[in-house]
């Protein structure tokens, strides 16, 4: 990654939970994405994906300005690094965007917020049509640079950074020193594959350094209608040192993971992180995996998310005590 601008993502606690782990069997582990600048691990892959343009010289000496098509975790991400890193940045929407995360990207220094259609692809299809493709006359020393949510390797280069993060907090937790890496398994959701991708890049490169035993991706696909295809690779054919297994939970299971994890730890996250708490927690891991021990170390990945209040976990709350179940 590069090194003359500064990184626009922080690293994160990892903790060890008592609760989780007597719950599940093994012990549980949390990396806390959720405390990112933005509130979701889109800082990383978003804010790598800024910065590697910030520095690549195509664009020295010109004022770049970023656009995201996404309403959601990555708009956010989006315009909290380029506010952080001085640029613009401008959030194309569709229009069943809700209001509240349209004044909340405003708030947090969105450079504008333009909505049209009436759905992601024609909001995203807009934006490259209107501001990529249309690029300023070059005498104006300005430069627009699109910012694909998950799908580009910066993207999965920034994500990728948790993996050190995650190898030195685990020994300093542990105190011991293996010969690989310090995990057993890691379970993170996955909506168009840029965090899964990027877990699994920062694992072949330590199987590539330090080698050791091979360690377990727990991926539960979310939301999206299609994943990136560097993740499908991924998840068919893994590279040496990693293993991958999909776990497909509800959306009741997500909210289970909600409530578990606000709980627990007092802690809110949104579906598509509830999702791989729930997984890890209430057997279907150990179903793929059976041979996982009291010993056994286990990282989810709470990925947090911007779609979250105390007043939605409230109403998930009565509706599975209503009964919800899928």
């Amino acid at each position: 990654m590069t090194s003359q601008v500064k990184t626009p993502w922080i690293e994160t606690p990892l903790i060890e939970s008592a609760s989780l782990s007597r719950l599940s069997g093994f012990r549980v582990f949390l990396k806390l994405e959720l405390l990112q600048p933005s509130g979701s691990f889109k800082s990383r892959g978003i804010g790598n994906l800024i910065r590697s343009s910030l520095t690549n010289p195509a664009n020295k000496d010109k004022k770049v300005h970023f656009f995201s098509s996404s309403g959601g975790n990555a708009g956010l991400a989006a315009v909290v690094a380029a506010t952080d890193l001085n640029c613009g940045c401008t959030v194309v929407v569709p229009h069943s965007t809700k209001p509240f995360m349209i004044a909340r990207l405003r708030e947090i220094g969105a450079y504008d917020v333009v909505q049209h259609g009436a759905s992601w692809f024609e909001a995203d299809s807009y934006l490259r049509e209107t501001f990529i493709a249309k690029q300023p006359p070059a005498q104006e020393g300005r430069v627009h640079v699109y910012l694909p949510p998950f799908d580009h390797p910066d993207v999965w280069e920034g994500a990728a950074s948790m993996i050190p993060e995650i190898e030195r907090q685990m020994t300093a937790i542990t105190g011991e020193r293996e010969e690989g890496f310090p995990a057993d398994v890691i379970v993170c959701s996955v909506g168009g594959g840029g965090l899964f991708s990027g877990v699994v890049l920062g694992l072949e490169r330590f199987a590539k350094e330090k080698g050791g035993k091979d360690v377990h991706v727990a991926a539960g696909p979310w939301g999206a209608l299609r994943v990136a295809e560097q993740a499908y690779l991924n998840a068919s054919s893994p590279p040496a040192g990693v293993k991958v297994s999909s776990i497909v939970g509800s959306d009741a299971d997500a909210a289970k993971g909600i409530l578990r994890l606000a709980d627990e730890t007092r802690l809110q996250v949104e579906l598509a992180c509830g999702i791989s708490v729930e997984m890890a927690v209430a057997g279907r891991l150990k179903e793929v995996l059976p041979d996982l021990t009291p010993e056994s170390r286990v990282v989810v990945v709470v990925c947090g998310g911007s779609n979250i209040s105390a007043e939605i976990i409230a109403d998930y709350r009565k509706r599975l005590e209503a009964g919800w179940d899928s």
